[in-house]
């Protein structure tokens, strides 16, 4: 498979050939869709907490009698049908990580890739680097390359300061390295902007086991069918 070579100034300098097994590997739905999920639940904190009636301060006293008086026996004025009680199957702090086999993982990873890859949406840039942090600058390659009004995912094989702090402004413009890519942050942005030095670090990382794609497909589709 090949993929169109531009420079900052937009004009195609060539193509590039890259893996079909990275890039043109077949689109796994259910495995994306599993990935994508297990990423969203490990983000969440689980730091959620409520109290129970033992843990809300007083209510040692019986409000009144148990018999003769003709309201509902009550125990304590901290149960949960109190106002100011406590509450009663409340969220406590638990952990949300879903586990899931690297190879999967990976294999979610190429899928992506191919659906964009697939869809046209990958751009590689050739010769990416600025002298000094400049937004303007920036903003006026994405334009030459017509992404001014998509959401873009800039991947990058090494960090560099000035195309950092050159596009963090940018609100449509997310900036990654290459060992940080993940099924979110490519499913989430219109047009998957590569690095052409990434592109080589992308295909060292998810080409190694790319023969078990069938695999981890399968026992993906497995899992949602049950």
């Amino acid at each position: 498979m090949y993929l169109p070579v531009k420079d900052m100034t937009g004009n195609q300098t060539g193509q590039i050939e890259v893996s079909d097994e990275v890039f043109g590997a077949p689109v796994n739905k259910p495995l994306m869709h599993q990935a994508l999920v297990r990423q969203l639940s490990n983000a969440r904190l689980g730091t959620h907490k409520t109290k129970t009636r033992g843990e809300v301060r007083g209510g040692g006293r019986k409000p009144w009698k148990q018999k003769g008086t003709g309201r509902a026996r009550q125990g304590s004025t901290r149960a949960s049908q109190w106002v100011g009680g406590g509450t009663a199957f409340g969220p406590t702090p638990r952990t949300y990580v879903k586990a899931m086999p690297k190879k999967m993982h990976r294999a979610a990873l190429r899928c992506a890739l191919s659906a964009k890859a697939g869809a046209g949406q990958i751009v590689v840039l050739d010769g990416l680097s600025l002298s000094v942090p400049k937004t303007r600058q920036a903003a006026e390659m994405f334009k030459a390359l017509g992404l001014n009004d998509q959401n873009v995912l800039l991947v990058v094989a090494e960090k560099d300061q000035n195309v950092d702090r050159s596009v963090r402004n940018l609100p449509a413009v997310k900036l990654i390295q290459s060992g940080y890519l993940n099924v979110r942050d490519l499913l989430g942005h219109d047009v998957l902007v590569l690095a052409k030095d990434a592109v080589e670090r992308v295909e060292a990382w998810l080409g190694s086991d790319a023969a078990l794609v069938g695999d981890a497909g399968t026992l993906a589709a497995a899992g949602t069918e049950e």
